[in-house]
């Protein structure tokens, strides 16, 4: 197989392999190889030293102190951004096993046990983004500058004025097979959605790696920043990564829609929505967007209390016709563990039979539900409920889980201990 896809890319014009693997904080990483490299590439990976990659808690000695990506040769790609280049993903191994710690290890064992009840998922993700840039002072700014209506979204003039640089990105991913779907300017400043064709789970995920690579790259040469923080700006909506979810049996003829157990699935994601938010809205400016006060627009599309309700944007769980769409995650998550711990709650719902209740259809801003629970309304609580929560917790797997906390805790105590231009201006007189 090696030798065949070797030989294809040589073809196309490939002569470097840029392997990628996602750290514990979603973010891109890797190396360049030769494409003579491959068959060593997917028998044993590309190394890297463990230590240096945030979440693997590796040590700095021994045989474990290597981290191995091996490469998946299904997503072998090539870049239209650099040509000459394929990028293939790899899986984490350390010590010649899989990696317990690997974000896509950690989805890999989600699905196999999703696939192991008789379901598969299909996926479809919706990334929000932001374009910015930097001003005269050093502040960060929406990068166009004419982009200022209280309510921006679906502006078609602030839409046309980065035209180039979203159309050069669309042409990019449609070169590497996503059909795109729509490309519209979102609730805030500078703040646009791109959307493509649904696929199955983990091939969902690795396209979304893939866009934010291109999306990086093709901004930065446009001279702008492309973020996915999930809310730069007070006041405006922040970014969401809504995952659109359904649920298929197997079948040899192509599987049948699985409306039976979505419901109990469903009930699984409410019963352990608070512990999700730490892999959903894992930065502490999440809780920034996360069920946030009214905005400029009218309004922040961000939930807070706990349910669901058909077509119902103010919910965690909206559902639509075949599919629901969890709306919790924010553009900080890490995919691949999102993914994988919202499978795990929807299977132990399955497993318990467990029924997320009646169907909302109050506007959840507007109308007080105090019977509704509701998601933390910051990272520590969110942490808090994950390391209580066996399920989510153990998606992850104790070394995983301990990394996670144990880096989230730090960004969380120095996000606390920071004192705030805010701060000063409010109190440096006041007393």
């Amino acid at each position: 197989m090696s030798a065949d896809l070797q030989r294809r890319l040589a073809e196309a014009g490939i002569h470097t392999l840029l392997v990628q693997f996602a750290d514990v904080h979603g973010t891109a990483k890797g190396k360049l190889v030769p494409l003579a490299q491959l068959p060593e590439l997917l028998a044993t990976g590309a190394g890297f030293a463990g230590p240096s990659i945030w979440g693997t808690g590796l040590p700095r000695t021994g045989p474990r102190s290597e981290y191995y990506a091996r490469g998946d040769a299904a997503t072998a790609q090539p870049l239209p951004w650099l040509p000459g280049v394929a990028r293939i993903v790899g899986d984490g191994f350390v010590d010649g096993q899989p990696f317990d710690a690997c974000p896509r290890q950690v989805l890999h064992r989600a699905l196999a046990r999703l696939k192991a009840a008789g379901l598969t998922m299909q996926l479809g993700i919706e990334p929000e983004f932001f374009l910015l840039r930097r001003d005269a002072s050093g502040r960060i700014v929406p990068a166009d500058d004419a982009d200022r209506l209280d309510k921006p979204s679906y502006d078609l003039a602030s839409l046309q004025r980065p035209i180039a640089l979203l159309h050069e990105l669309q042409q990019a991913l449609q070169a590497c097979g996503f059909e795109v779907q729509q490309i519209d300017h979102e609730d805030a400043h500078g703040q646009y959605e791109l959307n493509w064709r649904h696929a199955d789970a983990l091939t969902s995920c690795d396209r979304l790696m893939l866009f934010k690579l291109a999306a990086q790259a093709l901004a930065e040469r446009h001279g702008m920043l492309f973020s996915m923080m999930p809310k730069p700006f007070e006041g405006q909506p922040g970014s969401g990564l809504h995952f659109h979810v359904s649920l298929w049996r197997h079948a040899p003829e192509g599987g049948t829609l699985a409306d039976g157990v979505a419901r109990h699935f469903i009930g699984g994601v409410l019963a352990h929505a608070r512990a999700l938010c730490a892999l959903a809205a894992p930065t502490v400016n999440s809780y920034k967007r996360l069920g946030a006060a009214a905005s400029m627009s009218g309004t922040t599309w961000s939930p807070g209390a706990i349910a669901h309700g058909p077509n119902n944007r103010t919910a965690p769980v909206r559902t639509l016709p075949g599919r629901f769409e969890w709306r919790v995650p924010d553009a900080s998550a890490n995919v691949y563990l999102a993914v994988a711990t919202l499978v795990e709650a929807g299977l132990d719902g399955i497993a318990r039979g467990l029924d997320p209740g009646p169907a909302s259809s109050d506007d959840l801003y507007d109308t007080a539900r105090p019977d509704l629970p509701r998601l933390p309304t910051s990272l520590d609580e969110a942490l808090d409920a994950l390391q209580a929560d066996t399920v989510v917790a153990g998606a992850l797997g104790p070394e995983l889980v301990a990394n996670f906390v144990a880096l989230k805790r730090e960004e969380s105590l120095a996000w606390r201990a920071h004192v705030s231009d805010w701060e000063r201006a409010r109190y440096a007189t006041a007393f």
